[in-house]
């Protein structure tokens, strides 16, 4: 008996870590298809991603958009607006989970030319129905002279 009793225990400690570990590569995997329809403007991924009431504070808030100012630009781009991103690589991405909420963080270089600039972004998805949508995202430029060692 004693026995059983050690292996629920047991059970009860392990597999809330593997489905938070599950669930941390499943929102990091979200996160760099949230970086490949910016880059791509894929209107469909990001109509799908983005929670109705998303909110995106760009760098000291310089512009905030919200879900139809994103996918309303990737539908400009797709029918031939110019867009000057040629490269979007995220690094050293953090997760932290907290019931049906979860934040993203990390870095993310953007190269439109004639160099790449190097954002901090923090994003803010919730579950819903079992499926993680993008409700808030942050960026804030680095100024390269704090760039070193980064």
């Amino acid at each position: 008996m004693k026995k059983l009793a050690t292996i629920i225990f047991l059970c009860f400690l392990i597999f809330p870590s593997v489905a938070q570990t599950q669930d941390h590569q499943k929102l990091i995997d979200l996160d760099l298809g949230w970086e490949k329809a910016l880059l791509e403007s894929d209107v469909d991924f990001l109509s799908n991603l983005l929670a109705v009431d998303f909110v995106w504070v760009h760098n000291h808030a310089s512009l905030i958009d919200g879900r139809e100012a994103v996918v309303a630009k990737a539908k400009r781009i797709q029918s031939g607006q110019a867009n000057d991103t040629r490269g979007r690589v995220s690094r050293d991405q953090k997760v932290v989970v907290l019931g049906n909420t979860a934040v993203v963080s990390g870095y993310t270089v953007v190269d439109r030319g004639p160099s790449p600039v190097t954002y901090h972004f923090m994003r803010t998805y919730v579950k819903e129905k079992g499926k993680y949508k993008l409700l808030a995202n942050h960026t804030m430029a680095i100024p390269d002279e704090e760039l070193k060692g980064k």
